[in-house]
């Protein structure tokens, strides 16, 4: 009778739980595609939003931010930041 060492009530079933966190070697290059794919569509998105707001704006973002030091207009874009990489985290998280 084989021995069952996946039992919860086995003395090793702590030490599979924390195996579990560990990423199989074959398992290996589709993660790092897929990590690589999600980075790029987030750095698209990003300067796609970046570039639709310095189109839309009626005034220089670098000369508000850099030489203004306009605050405000920061705090607006790093909140587009934000969102953006949430929406890319929700992606790859599924």
């Amino acid at each position: 009778m084989p021995v069952n060492l996946l039992a919860s009530d086995s003395w090793l079933a702590p030490l599979y739980r924390q195996m579990a966190l560990f990423i199989p070697m074959n398992q290996l290059p589709e993660l790092i595609v897929s990590t690589l794919a999600f980075a790029l569509v987030g750095i698209l998105l990003f300067a796609i939003a970046f570039w639709i707001i310095v189109k839309v704006s009626p005034f220089s973002i670098r000369k508000e931010i850099e030489d203004d030091q306009n605050i405000a207009l920061g705090i607006v874009i790093a909140s587009v930041i934000i969102g953006i990489a949430l929406i890319v985290a929700a992606a790859v998280h599924g």
